[in-house]
């Protein structure tokens, strides 16, 4: 008899774990409330993509008479045509994934899992309806949702998350984001191209302060965003907000959370918006799992640990993607790898997860790609480095396609040369930071990557001649 293996989501660690599992000859169940592919393709990493790629093509047509291309009459942004794009590539995508699952004879039920007892899951459908379907191997994979803050909670008309954002119907034409990570920094490049004047609110010193994004790509983020007009209120919070006359009035205060030792002080306490977007995080989707009545217990916000294995506290039950929580890596690739390896566990093999080297992507405008250790991070470890950087400015190829905003750093281990950290923003960072990943992950060095030919004139020369200058062979910069 084959292992019956049973995932519970269907995002893209789900989805894939479920692939995999089949494919080494499991009998596998994909249980799943909503629709294929979670959070990353119905909520999150597509959709916003597909606003950016109409923000960025919006912009284009604004300045196209700079590259001699005249445009007769005005150009305006339709919310409703975009949201009908939206819908239609999303759509297409849930039909892939499905198609996948019936391809590799995986059985998909749509509902609402509870484990029962260790080896039986109850399926719920939406009509509260319910049977008993029997595992050998448990994998969860349920993700998370966006966090409400009691303080000012998501009413869903003048309070949004990012959820909210992704079906909305009407360009704003004021709009406060209350956070300045990976999702507010997004969502304040979209909407500031679509015509809106944006206001960022971050508690801590910086945008994007992550340990992964070196604070370089920080500074040049915030100096293009004051290009567009964003405002950015750093070390500051908010307090409250009201509604008064069909607008939020919302009320400042110094962050308590800042790790600037002297905060300035606020230039203002208050600002009026037509709607406030909170994007300060993610809370677990493990409550109603029944995980009480096989007897494992989540950490206090309600995340699943796990060892390196993929494994969790009970026998034969495995967790992924981003109910796992911060302490591991809440990234879409990382949770699909994440499910290639319970899969392989879940059916014998000996596989072991590694977060060593795990590239991101931040589609800010202009985009950012980070891998391995930021300057800071690397010398907090120990490690004697030297950091090089280089404008894109330098390159043909951004200044051919207008864009000159950005700048790569590589952080460099002295004693060897061998590349341990780079950080990438400007146009198409997302994609170029694949080569450095695969430079990491490998063991490179500088002077490796500086002697491998790049084709001009491209953007990927960035890479290449960042590596010349740590290399002491500099050309461009």
């Amino acid at each position: 008899m084959p292992t019956k293996i049973v995932v519970i989501g269907g995002g893209p660690g789900g989805y894939v774990a479920a692939i995999r599992a089949a494919v080494l000859g499991a009998d596998v169940t994909l249980i799943e409330k909503e629709n294929l592919g979670g959070t990353c393709l119905n909520r999150g990493c597509i959709p916003s993509k597909i606003m950016k790629n109409s923000a960025d093509l919006f912009l284009k047509f604004k300045k196209a008479g700079q590259f001699g291309i005249q445009v007769q009459g005005d150009v305006t942004a339709d919310l409703t045509a975009l949201m009908g794009k939206k819908n239609k590539i999303i759509q297409t995508q849930r039909n892939g994934i499905a198609a996948l699952m019936q391809n590799n004879n995986i059985s998909v039920e749509k509902g609402r899992a509870k484990i029962k007892s260790h080896g039986i899951i109850d399926l719920i459908s939406d009509d509260e309806n319910s049977k008993e379907l029997a595992y050998d191997k448990l994998i969860i994979a349920t993700g998370t949702k966006p966090l409400s803050v009691t303080d000012f909670p998501f009413d869903h008309s003048y309070i949004l998350s990012s959820n909210d954002l992704l079906e909305i119907q009407e360009i704003p034409k004021f709009i406060v984001i209350v956070g300045g990570g990976v999702i507010g920094c997004e969502f304040a490049f979209i909407f500031a191209a679509l015509g809106s004047q944006v206001t960022i609110v971050e508690a801590m010193s910086r945008l994007l302060p992550l340990p992964s994004v070196d604070e370089e790509c920080s500074k040049v983020l915030l100096r293009e965003m004051k290009k567009k007009k964003i405002k950015v209120y750093c070390d500051t919070i908010v307090k409250s907000s009201k509604i008064n006359d069909g607008r939020l009035s919302i009320n400042l205060e110094l962050s308590p959370f800042t790790d600037n030792p002297k905060p300035k002080k606020l230039k203002t306490k208050r600002i009026v918006s037509e709607i406030m977007a909170v994007c300060i995080g993610r809370s677990a989707l493990s409550k109603n799992l029944g995980l009480e009545n096989i007897g494992l217990q989540t950490m206090p916000q309600g995340w699943i640990d796990v060892n390196e294995k993929l494994e969790t506290s009970k026998k034969d039950v495995y967790a992924i993607g981003d109910i796992l929580g911060p302490d591991k890596v809440m990234l879409a690739h990382v949770a699909s790898h994440e499910g290639i390896i319970a899969a392989q566990n879940a059916m014998g093999k000996k596989s072991v997860m590694d977060y060593n080297v795990i590239p991101s992507a931040i589609f800010t405008m202009p985009e950012i790609g980070t891998v391995g250790l930021s300057e800071s991070e690397a010398r907090k470890k120990g490690y004697d480095v030297e950091a090089y950087s280089l404008n894109f400015r330098v390159l043909g190829k951004a200044q051919a396609i207008d864009e000159l905003a950005g700048m790569a750093k590589m952080i460099v281990e002295k004693p060897t040369n061998k590349v341990i950290g780079v950080h990438l923003i400007g146009a198409h960072a997302t994609d170029l930071i694949a080569e450095a990943t695969l430079a990491i992950q490998n063991g490179l060095t500088a002077s490796q990557i500086a002697h491998t030919i790049h084709a001009h004139p491209t953007l990927a020369e960035i890479i290449s001649e960042v590596s010349l200058k740590a290399s002491g062979m500099g050309i461009h910069g």
